[in-house]
């Protein structure tokens, strides 16, 4: 029998700026507004038009997977909703799996998103250990190269660039692939 890590234990992260916190099901009104924001769905690549009633039912079930997690980004002070953070795609053999990021309009620029992936960085080197995860990677669209700073100040390395493997607005974007090893910690 295969021990596979398991996010069912989901935490709550706590920084200067940020908690993160388990996504629910009250989080869909703000997640929702969030792809209402066309620069956000830029940023992101996101093509799909989601209905509110998705958006609802995917909050409300992210408790129910033990294989990702999901985790909203709030005000440390206030509790407001300033997006998401998650870790998915987990590959058990490999001991590898992806982070993604989306941050609220308006809390852009103010080391929200620094803070919030510097937390989950740690977090999924520090705390998931059964089996340890050993590679945590990432892509980042070209067009967005604020994002690429904060995770190359995380200490995610530049590891290739998927070539045009985007297309919006009728012009193709290259994406960079970026990772952060267990290893890259010490050094």
């Amino acid at each position: 029998m295969r021990v596979v890590t398991s996010f069912a234990d989901t935490p709550t992260l706590h920084g200067d700026l940020v908690v993160l916190r388990p996504l629910t099901g009250d989080d869909a009104p703000a997640m929702f507004a969030d792809l209402d924001d066309p620069d956000g769905m830029r940023l992101t690549g996101t093509h799909t038009d989601f209905t509110f009633e998705q958006i609802e039912r995917w909050c409300a079930t992210r408790a129910d997977h033990d294989d990702r997690l999901d985790l909203a980004i709030t005000d440390a002070a206030t509790g407001a909703w300033l997006g998401e953070v998650v870790i998915n795609e987990w590959d058990p053999d490999n001991r590898s799996c992806s982070f993604r990021i989306a941050v609220s309009p308006g809390a852009r620029d103010r080391g929200v998103g620094s803070e919030a992936t510097r937390l989950i960085v740690d977090h999924v080197f520090d705390a998931i250990d059964d089996p340890p995860v050993n590679r945590l990677e990432l892509e980042v669209h070209a067009f967005n190269p604020r994002a690429r700073h904060v995770y190359e100040q995380a200490g995610f390395r530049y590891e290739g660039t998927r070539r045009e493997s985007l297309r919006w607005d009728g012009e193709y974007v290259d994406s960079i692939v970026m990772s952060i090893l267990r290893s890259d910690r010490s050094d």
